[in-house]
């Protein structure tokens, strides 16, 4: 298998999930705080370890359903699930990305504001221009400023986790010796891994490569570990100041690190990769409501959307999204966001662990037969 491939298969979904799940989530670390360090250093990584479990499970399932079936979208998928009842799926989902589209424009605006002092009409714009001209591109390119961005996103975390180590390094390892799992932290790690893992069926348009089981567990896996280390980083950085208090209290616990460790250049480059992550996230999604798009129209012997058919539909669906924003809708659903990670928990992950195993113990074959393969191979471009 060469470089190429490999890339394909085993990090590109990764990169694709992490985008979701950073963008759309714990970009600011302010998640991170509550989610898992809250629980104490110990606590926090043993939440952070359960998440992990489920996301491999999840992935790696949702990738081989995908594959053996040839789901490359959420509709296709959930139609496998759900059967006639899919549709609950759409109504959940579309919510899901609204409220996430929605954050994303309003946070790439105010990331921009108030850092640099650009005006947030001009964030907005840049929003909405990166996004249109990535899905204009196509899937592949998506795909390949997604692994590329997740590449910049590794870097910046770990600069900011071994220059926090360099300046309290020993007050970290001091916390981890003696700290204890606080109470709460297997319901907080079950309700995080909950509340991201929505994103995977949106990201099935990155199956299309594999060809084997071993490819979408081995693809799973990864993109599990690669969405949830980050995590990990910002949770060993924020633990020691964590003890004292002072951190939980701050909106975003990113900045006020770097504030107080005199890290200045990095907190115009984390700025950077921020906005560069909330357009990616955008970029991720659309590309899935565009793949659910052109999946109807070749049920119905029509011609999938254009370049420019796929931009209309990712700036027409931020627009969208905008206006719900303005009008307050989106912090109705925030409120209730947690009761919308449990309705996802029973339409998703319910059957995807029943009727999901089920229909795949059903299948008899492992491996894709050749015809398959090369229409997954033609498929793979726009």
């Amino acid at each position: 298998m060469s470089l190429a491939r490999i890339i394909r298969i085993y990090l590109v979904p990764g990169a694709v999930f992490q985008s979701i799940l950073v963008g759309g989530g714990y970009g600011t670390g302010r998640e991170v705080l509550e989610y898992f360090t809250r629980f104490g250093p110990l606590g926090g990584l043993l939440a952070a370890g359960l998440a992990l479990v489920i996301f491999c499970i999840v992935l790696s399932l949702t990738f081989e359903i995908g594959r053996v079936f040839s789901a490359y979208d959420y509709r296709a998928f959930f139609k496998i699930l759900l059967g006639r009842f899919w549709f609950i799926y759409e109504i959940a989902g579309f919510i899901f990305m609204m409220l996430v589209i929605a954050v994303l424009i309003s946070a790439g605006s105010g990331v921009l504001s108030e850092r640099f002092g650009v005006p947030g009409w001009v964030g907005m714009a840049l929003v909405f221009s990166l996004v249109g001209g990535l899905e204009f591109m196509g899937r592949e390119v998506v795909m390949r400023v997604l692994t590329f961005w997740s590449v910049v996103l590794y870097v910046v975390f770990a600069t900011f986790l071994f220059l926090v180590f360099d300046a309290i390094g020993d007050q970290m390892l001091e916390v981890f010796q003696s700290g204890e799992a606080q109470t709460g932290w297997a319901e907080s790690g079950f309700k995080y891994a909950m509340y991201n893992m929505t994103g995977a069926p949106i990201i099935l348009y990155v199956a299309r490569e594999f060809t084997s089981r071993k490819h979408s567990i081995g693809a799973g896996v990864i993109a599990a570990l690669i969405g949830i280390i980050p995590a990990i980083m910002f949770h060993l950085a924020f633990s020691a100041e964590a003890e004292k208090g002072d951190l939980l209290a701050t909106a975003i616990p990113v900045y006020w690190m770097m504030s107080k460790y005199g890290m200045a250049v990095l907190s115009v480059a984390f700025t950077v990769m921020l906005f560069g992550t909330l357009v990616e996230t955008g970029a991720g999604i659309m590309q899935g409501v565009n793949e659910r798009v052109d999946s109807y129209l070749k049920e119905h012997q029509r011609k999938p959307l254009n370049r420019w058919g796929h931009t209309g539909v990712a700036l027409a669906f931020m627009a969208l999204a905008m206006l719900v924003s303005s009008v307050g809708i989106v912090s109705l659903i925030a409120a209730g966001y947690g009761t919308l990670g449990w309705v996802f928990a029973v339409i998703y992950l319910l059957p995807l662990l029943t009727v999901g195993l089920w229909k795949l113990h059903l299948h008899k074959s492992d491996d894709l037969h050749p015809a398959d393969i090369s229409s997954a191979k033609n498929d793979s471009h726009y």
